[in-house]
């Protein structure tokens, strides 16, 4: 018979299991773990000063004007936001799927979705320039006369698309903790901890009912958050499609960007597992080098997709006859003044993650690692080129004009990612970054490969 692969390695039992999942938990935090929230945390106060100082001004201290009304809050906060997919789709659809191997990288994937949709979430509020009437945007009943938001516009989607999607991924993630927090809380030594882990758990006992009702809810969770993978991704989309510019005004934009969502989010969770393997030893166990394979395989499939959509973009504005279409894909994209940005963008996301069809990369940390790194560069670049390349030439002359990037452009971004890693550091400090009541399920089980039995 045909032997899989181990998904936990090391010749482990359901007691070294709990065991290494809940050391990081249980221990005095590491002296590298303090030095990285050090590191995370002075970032985030850099940003939130930065944040102040554009809310106070204005934001025209981006580089927003005439042409480019729209900068790079909106490019991070598309970036961001594709950033949160893999999460749901390793953890939800993959769930549906009966996949095993997802069980030891779902929990944190899901961490990294609902921390990438907060700090996303901040985006479209404050590139309002006035984030403190951005209760406007709710559509709730108001004394202000017929004063109703304008449902026909795509900004509005997004605010139902991505609360929506916020929730319930904020849901799915927290039932599938609770088994957790209740081992959490048995084994806790003092009272602090037996109290707040114990009101985390809900009072779960671990009865029959109790795995019964669990796993119908999560099932029904995922059921829930398998659809929202493909419409948030789609509505945020609209955003850009539904408008009259030409290299906006796009069909294919749709599934384009949800293959991107799920590209740009896989390299992340690569990314954060090469880092989580490195920062705590014990989970190479459990995060093994076949887990990551499959994620650099995916990684490639969705990376091909978005270069087929790149590709069919130009043949489309060539193929359309349509002379403002076409000026902006050959003129303004590809050997205009934004090129650059547009080569980088080609060279991150379609050339480089071609390394992986050699398994020799494909299973190599560092490869994978730098391959990650690039490809979330590349999908930053792609908003970018989307959004600044289409504005910044009208089909007037007179409304053209480049974007001129300044100091809080680069600050606003480099401040999101203090954000986002403070967040995720305080997660592995506190909750258990893989699931042990997933995985304990995967361990082999019967007959090994000699004859024996475990």
């Amino acid at each position: 018979m045909l032997q899989r692969n181990k998904l936990v390695l090391g010749d482990k039992n359901l007691k070294d299991i709990t065991e290494d999942i809940c050391a990081p938990i249980e221990a005095y935090p590491s002296k590298g773990w303090l030095g990285l929230f050090t590191g995370a945390l002075s970032i985030l106060v850099f940003y939130v000063i930065i944040l102040g100082i554009v809310i106070g001004k204005g934001i025209g201290l981006l580089g927003v004007n005439h042409p480019n009304a729209w900068g790079t809050m909106i490019v991070t906060f598309v970036f961001w936001i594709g950033i949160g997919h893999a999460g749901t789709l390793i953890s939800a659809i993959l769930f549906l799927f009966r996949q095993k191997w997802r069980t030891s990288v779902a929990r944190t994937a899901e961490a990294m979705t609902v921390f990438a949709v907060m700090t996303a979430g901040l985006f479209p509020l404050l590139h309002t320039g006035r984030p403190w009437l951005d209760y406007w945007l709710f559509p709730y009943p108001n004394q202000r006369g017929p004063l109703w938001v304008n449902f026909r516009s795509p900004l509005l989607w997004d605010v139902f698309a991505v609360s929506t999607y916020a929730t319930v991924s904020m849901v799915f993630w927290y039932v599938g903790l609770v088994p957790d927090f209740a081992t959490i809380k048995d084994r806790a030594k003092n009272k602090i901890r037996r109290t707040v882990y114990g009101a985390l758990s809900l009072g779960w006992r671990g009865t029959a009912k109790n795995w019964s009702h669990y796993e119908m809810v999560y099932l029904i969770l995922a059921g829930l958050s398998t659809p929202l993978v493909l419409s948030v991704h789609t509505i945020v989309s609209f955003d850009f499609a539904v408008s009259g510019l030409p290299g906006w005004h796009t069909t294919i934009f749709p599934p384009y960007f949800v293959a991107g969502a799920i590209f740009s989010g896989f390299a992340m969770v690569v990314t954060l597992m090469t880092l989580v393997r490195i920062g705590v030893p014990e989970f190479k166990n459990y995060i093994t080098l076949d887990h990551m394979e499959v994620m650099n395989k995916i990684i490639m499939a969705t990376g091909l997709m978005v270069g087929y959509a790149y590709g069919s973009e130009f043949f489309i504005a060539w193929y359309s006859g349509n002379a403002y279409e076409k000026y902006v894909f050959f003129n303004s994209r590809a050997f205009g003044p934004y090129a650059w940005s547009y080569w980088t963008m080609i060279t991150c996301n379609v050339l480089i993650p071609q390394v992986f069809w050699f398994k020799k990369f494909r299973r190599s940390i560092p490869v994978m690692f730098v391959v990650s790194i690039f490809v979330n560069i590349g999908m930053w670049f792609e908003r970018f080129v989307i959004t600044i390349t289409s504005l910044h030439r009208d089909f007037l002359p007179a409304n053209w004009g480049n974007y001129p990037w300044s100091f809080f452009d680069g600050a606003v971004l480099f401040g999101s990612f203090g954000m986002f890693l403070t967040l995720f550091l305080l997660y592995l400090r506190f909750f258990p970054a893989i699931s042990i009541a997933e995985v304990k399920p995967v361990l082999p089980v019967g007959r090994d490969d000699k004859g024996g039995h475990h």
